[in-house]
């Protein structure tokens, strides 16, 4: 099953993102296989804001789960966190 994860900072929350992201990033790191692609959202002024991953699970349960070790939820970065399910039909101009 496929998710878009779209998720939003606590507001003044960016110098606890910055301190946090590494963590974040071995974690991205470690779900390789689950995540199809992953970035920052910016504001007007390009500074990140929330994130917004798209993300292969085999239910929502184990999206849960890997929620639940996110750094970002962990370290209290991202407030506001909406899942949709998705289907991925072209990735990078082809047909997935």
């Amino acid at each position: 099953m496929q998710f878009v994860i779209t998720a939003y900072d606590g507001e003044g929350k960016l110098d606890r993102r910055m301190e946090v992201r590494p963590r974040h990033l071995e974690k991205m790191a470690e779900m390789g296989a689950h995540i199809i692609c992953a970035g920052g959202l910016l504001d007007d002024e390009g500074k990140m804001k929330g994130s917004l991953l798209v993300t292969e699970f085999k239910d929502r349960e184990e999206l849960d789960a890997y929620l639940a070790c996110e750094p970002y939820v962990t370290g209290g970065v991202w407030e506001k966190i909406e899942v949709e399910r998705m289907n991925v039909v072209i990735l990078k101009g082809e047909k997935a």
